[in-house]
């Protein structure tokens, strides 16, 4: 028997199994050139560089936190954080070092650059970066929480030992005045009240704490923080209270590649040579954020939010200072609820704008305004923190404030006694004194031409008609009238 000839499917199958090979080899092909080329062109590992400079506040918290957000977005391999600082407010340095904590992206702290110092919340701040570097002629400490009244000389008389210690002592001195042999917070020096030594051990624990957390010295974290101590790079470095001295960022990524920091629950080997630095600068956000928390620019923006409020009420329709005032007061409450702030200050501020916009409506004398005056100066100096670094008030604004709204005060008291010895000008009081000329008179009556209105007048006899007086007084619709020393021509009369 002859075999039967091939199926026409089964051919058709065939060359369609065999174009489907082609195309998926084709489409391989493309693929691994297009990664090829992606890793060819793929950006370079890169370091971001945050500059904290300045005053510790809720901008600098704003801006390192959202800086930590974007560089693990990034896939930035380090974050070089740049600091400069003098301190600043408690809440906000926390904010901070959990931030730091709590990036998966390591944080190289670096005092930078010469010249700079990472003093008070700058300190705390180093100690819990991964990695903490100084650059030579910096330098960092005196830690004390000085917002507790600490510091200061002691009264005359008082012990030896109740007299603070040296800011800045010996090595050796200060590595003994902080050592403690089981870590635990020691009690302060004697004569220091409860408040002190609860904020004081309370600060010592929380940097002994971020000592621990890198290995690094805890006993001169203690002394900064008790007796305001203060190390150079160099002395600093030898301590163990830093773990690199550098000059410059690539210097700094240089000597910190391949050292095992503790990065969250884990130990992470860095990789940090060759990086790319990128500075990250600080967007209109944390510039906005960081005007408007500037404690003078907040009393500032208060002070016209409520005076264009008041001149809206006074004015109503105007709308520019309605518009403007509201604006700036909802900043300027912004900025209250950014910073610690005083309750007992707040009330006294506003306490005393409102005596003052009392004055130019109750007849107090200056009463009122120069209660005014004392209320805001008391308000202003106690609004905010004085003792943090760069968020006291400024004591010139104040004054400068103060002396403009007593100047308007007396102002006003000096508008009042002239115009109460003005005489009145308005109404029907104001007519008397006011020139009239006789109409007609018949014997102490006769009718008068005063105002421009024709009154039935009394008065003293013998008036003549045009004769020139002057009123005297005013009875409902009469006027009583007197004798003027000039005569005044009668108006004629159709």
């Amino acid at each position: 028997m002859s075999k039967a000839p091939p199926i026409p499917y089964a051919c058709a199958a065939r060359r369609s199994l065999q174009s489907v090979a082609r195309l998926s080899l084709v489409l391989v092909l493309i693929l691994g050139w297009a990664l090829a080329a992606g890793d060819a062109h793929a950006e370079p590992r890169r370091a971001l560089v945050l500059a904290l400079d300045g005053p510790i506040g809720p901008a600098s918290a704003d801006y390192v936190k959202r800086g930590l957000a974007q560089a693990q977005q990034r896939g930035a391999a380090a974050v070089v954080l740049q600091i400069d600082t003098p301190g600043g407010l408690d809440a906000s340095m926390r904010e901070i070092i959990r931030a730091i904590l709590a990036s998966p992206v390591p944080v190289l702290g670096h005092v930078a650059p010469s010249g700079a110092r990472a003093a008070s919340a700058g300190t705390y701040i180093l100690y819990a970066s991964h990695v903490a570097a100084m650059a030579p002629g910096t330098n960092l400490g005196a830690a004390t929480p000085v917002q507790i009244g600490g510091g200061g000389l002691p009264p005359p008389g008082a012990p030896a030992d109740e007299r603070p210690a040296d800011p800045n002592p010996a090595p050796d001195a200060g590595a003994s005045a902080a050592k403690a042999d089981d870590g635990a917070a020691r009690s302060p020096r004697r004569g220091a009240g409860a408040m002190e030594a609860k904020v004081t051990n309370d600060a010592v624990a929380y940097i002994r704490s971020l000592a621990a957390l890198h290995g690094r010295n805890a006993d001169w974290a203690e002394a900064a923080v008790r007796d305001a101590a203060s190390l150079a790079a160099e002395a600093a470095l030898e301590r163990r209270v830093i773990d690199l001295v550098a000059a410059s960022i690539p210097e700094l990524l240089e000597k910190a590649h391949g050292r095992e920091v503790r990065l969250g629950e884990g130990r992470l080997v860095l990789d940090t040579k060759g990086l790319a630095v990128e500075r990250l600068d600080p967007d209109w956000r944390s510039k906005l954020l960081g005007a408007i928390t500037n404690p003078n620019l907040a009393l500032i923006l208060l002070l016209v939010g409520i005076y264009g409020l008041i001149f809206e009420f006074m004015n109503p329709g105007a709308l520019v200072p309605g518009t403007v005032g509201a604006i700036c007061l909802l900043l300027g409450l912004y900025a209250l609820s950014a910073l610690p702030v005083s309750y007992v200050g707040v009330a006294l501020l506003l306490l005393g704008i409102a005596l003052m916009v009392a004055e130019a409506f109750t007849p107090s004398v200056g009463v009122l305004g120069i209660g005014g005056v004392v209320a805001f100066v008391f308000g202003a100096t106690m609004l905010f923190d004085a003792d943090a670094p760069g968020f006291g008030v400024s004591l010139p604004l104040v004054a400068g404030v103060a002396i403009a709204s007593l100047g308007l005060t007396l102002l006003i008291v000096r508008l009042a006694l002239k115009s109460r010895r003005s005489r009145v000008v308005t109404g029907v009081e104001g007519l008397v004194g006011t020139p009239a000329r006789v109409l007609d008179w018949d014997g102490r009556a006769g009718h008068v031409f005063a105002a421009g209105e024709r009154w039935a007048a009394d008065g003293p006899e013998g008036l003549q008609p045009g004769q020139a007086v002057a009123v005297a007084a005013v009875h409902g619709l009469q006027v009583s009238v007197r004798p003027a020393p000039e005569p005044w021509p009668v108006p004629r009369h159709p």
